[in-house]
């Protein structure tokens, strides 16, 4: 039981989740009956965006409350310190809470705790920043040391096949099981602040065969496909070479298969972790928070995997739930919301300082932003968006090429607006907006306060040797010599 009057919380985020995989969304294939609870007996956000959809601004977004603009990077720059602001942990032990994180939390130094008094930590095999992590050091314990990629998919690659070795081995478990093992540790006379990072559903794409099994027997939606999608501007073109331009059609039906049931697998295990809370006492006074730091195109518009700015990308899920919520269960909320956003709204349910250093608001804050401006790249892949809660447009420099879509009427943004003359006003209330936050060189985009951008120019088929990235068998780590 608990002596302290703070509430305990629960923050689980994934990788690659659009906010449409939920059954409660509306969802007609996928299973995910633990989240769908969690909504009913909670709030559910609907306009919650990664400001930046690729993992690592994501995660400093998230951690730091601050935009990439603050935070420094918009790319994805893997070596790249934290900024020196205060994160989300550190202010929870400020206020005197136990603060401990299971996972994947892409940061640099990989060891780097950012405020946690201790990390469990998995980071997908990347042996290249010189670290063996907690994951494969358990796995090594358990007999299969370097094994945990010979399943022979790709991380960043949308072939599949199940999982090869025992279940209780795939990372998804091994999470689950760590982070039952620190709420079981906890100090009873303090609150808790506990972050699990699920690596998956993130490719590769190795479900459980149980679950694959789930969705065999099932009719898998297929990818859409707007009015837009074969445009031949250079950004896009380039992204969809590594979508269309590989999978098959067959292809893209396995990889929904098998993703769908790499979430459901991760929707039971959370069942794992509110049943120990509930065991240990502490459930009633825990807040729970769900998101991811991005989705995935899955094949939506020609494309897969993120830095994009369509729906499937970049609209996730942002669900808080939990006993200190009552007065709001139920509830469904359209207010525009991003990741900058998580650190200040917990921060505020805990009635915990918020820094001057945060650029984000409270989701439960009367102030709402009228607009949210996302960016992601720098160059010639360089894209822009601009929300307002109905309408989003998105900027590609490189063709100076503008997209706008009505969310509302084209939720799966079919068709490209942005050129028919009833919507010059709205495109022109954006398109001003997104100049006005332009910086570091984006202003090159603009001549005489009308968007120029660069000459459009042709993507040209690139070799992919490394197979995106392929990891090999990790024994003995590479590096290592015995």
């Amino acid at each position: 039981m608990n002596n302290y009057s703070k509430p305990n919380v629960l923050m689980i985020t994934v990788d690659h989740w659009s906010a449409a995989l939920l059954g409660v969304a509306g969802h007609n294939v996928i299973q995910t009956p633990t989240l769908d609870s969690m909504s009913g007996d909670g709030v559910r956000f609907t306009n919650c965006y990664s400001e930046c959809p690729v993992c690592i601004p994501a995660r400093r977004s998230l951690m730091t409350g601050t935009t990439p603009k603050t935070h420094g990077d918009r790319v994805y720059s893997a070596t790249m310190d934290m900024p020196d602001v205060p994160t989300l942990a550190q202010r929870f032990r400020d206020a005197g809470y136990q603060a401990y994180a299971v996972g994947k939390l892409h940061v640099y130094p990989q060891r780097n705790r950012i405020g946690f008094d201790d990390v469990i930590l998995a980071e997908e095999g990347r042996y290249q920043f010189g670290l063996v992590d907690d994951y494969q050091t358990w796995l090594a314990e358990q007999g299969y040391a370097g094994k945990e990629f010979l399943h022979g998919m790709g991380n960043n690659e949308y072939y599949t096949r199940p999982w090869h070795l025992p279940e209780e081995c795939h990372a998804t478990n091994w999470a689950t099981r760590e982070m039952t093992k620190m709420i079981k540790r906890k100090d009873p006379t303090r609150p808790a602040f506990y972050y699990v990072s699920y690596c998956y559903p993130h490719p590769p794409l190795v479900p459980l065969q149980c679950y694959l099994d789930m969705y065999q027997n099932q009719i898998i939606d297929v990818p859409f496909y707007g009015d837009w999608a074969d445009d031949a501007v250079f950004p896009l073109q380039s992204l969809r070479q590594k979508g269309d331009s590989i999978y098959s059609e067959r292809d893209m039906l396995a990889a929904r298969k098998a993703f769908y049931a790499q979430c459901t697998h991760v929707d039971h295990q959370i069942r794992l972790l509110i049943g120990t809370l509930r065991e240990e006492g502490i459930l009633d006074n825990t807040i729970i928070l769900f998101t991811a730091d991005h989705g995935d195109m899955l094949g939506n518009h020609g494309l897969v995997a993120k830095r994009v700015f369509y729906e499937s990308s970049a609209n996730i899920p942002l669900i808080i739930s939990g006993n200190p919520l009552s007065n709001y269960r139920g509830m469904v909320d359209d207010r525009l919301v991003c990741l900058a956003d998580v650190m200040p709204t917990l921060l505020d349910l805990c009635n915990i300082n918020i820094p001057d250093t945060v650029d984000g608001i409270s989701a439960f804050s009367p102030k709402r932003r009228e607009m949210l401006y996302g960016e992601i790249s720098e160059g010639a892949l360089a894209t822009r968006m601009v929300h307002d809660g109905k309408y989003k447009l998105i900027y590609y420099p490189v063709g100076n090429y503008v997209q706008l879509f009505d969310l509302e009427e084209d939720p799966l943004e079919l068709q490209n607006i942005a050129e028919q003359e009833k919507y010059n006003g709205v495109r022109d209330r954006m398109v001003g907006f997104l100049i006005s936050n332009l910086y570091n060189g984006d202003q090159n985009w603009v001549e005489n306060g009308v968007l120029k951008g660069f000459p459009n120019k042709e993507a040209v088929s690139q070799p992919n040797y490394s197979l995106s990235g392929q990891r090999g068998y990790h024994w003995p780590p590479p590096g290592l010599t015995l």
